[in-house]
């Protein structure tokens, strides 16, 4: 059998980790997921993030790099529920455009971060999930997690900019969009065996439309 790589990507709230979860289970592949439970610099830098966004980019550009390396050792295939390459289009960024990284420390971070993922293996797809802002607002209240207490719309609005801009550009491997507002894929399984089906398609390089939920 092939074996694959899939990235998942989107805004906060959009659901990657609960689509990795169940791609997981569903199709028996090998899954990563961020570090936020046993992430030593998040607690620090939700308290100073002008003293520790360096660090804490350090750290996730690390532990995702090595993730990177743990799913192409492991035969099964893989899906990780956040790329590599939003750790600097998308928050690194978003970091110096708020004041939070310096210029320097910013650049620093950009040229380790090329470095990085130069030795990287290419994934097999990119999936990204897309919701309203409203929506990833009432997600985040919902599982109220005390480190998110501070995320605001203008905020995600933010975010969801830069990743319009870089999906314009992104060529590294194909990308399957879905709109999780209205795809509820994991308490409908109907729901989930069309995003699976989806994958399945576009790794097997077949036309595949969008999905809009």
């Amino acid at each position: 059998m092939t074996k694959y790589t899939v990235v998942v990507a989107g805004n906060i709230g959009a659901g990657k980790t609960s689509l990795t979860e169940r791609i997981g289970a569903r199709l028996g592949w090998w899954t990563g997921y961020e570090s936020v439970s046993d992430n030593p610099y998040l607690p620090d830098f939700y308290g100073d993030m002008r003293t520790w966004s360096f660090h804490l980019q350090i750290f996730f550009l690390g532990h995702r790099a090595d993730q990177y390396l743990e799913a192409a050792r492991d035969p099964r295939s893989a899906i990780l529920d956040r790329s590599i390459y939003e750790d600097a289009y998308i928050f690194a960024r978003a970091l110096h455009h708020m004041g939070n990284l310096s210029e320097r420390d910013y650049l620093a971070y950009r040229r380790l971060f090329d470095i990085v993922v130069q030795g990287l293996p290419r994934p097999g797809l990119l999936v990204y999930l897309k919701a309203p802002v409203s929506t990833l607002m009432e997600r985040i209240h919902r599982r109220a997690r005390n480190i998110e207490t501070g995320i605001t719309a203008e905020y995600l609005s933010l975010l969801d900019s830069f990743y319009d801009e870089w999906l314009k550009s992104f060529d590294l491997c194909p990308v399957l969009t879905i709109r999780t507002d209205d795809l509820d894929f994991v308490h409908q399984s109907q729901h989930l065996e069309t995003v699976v089906a989806r994958i399945q398609d576009k790794l097997a390089g077949k036309e595949v439309m969008d999905l809009r939920g």
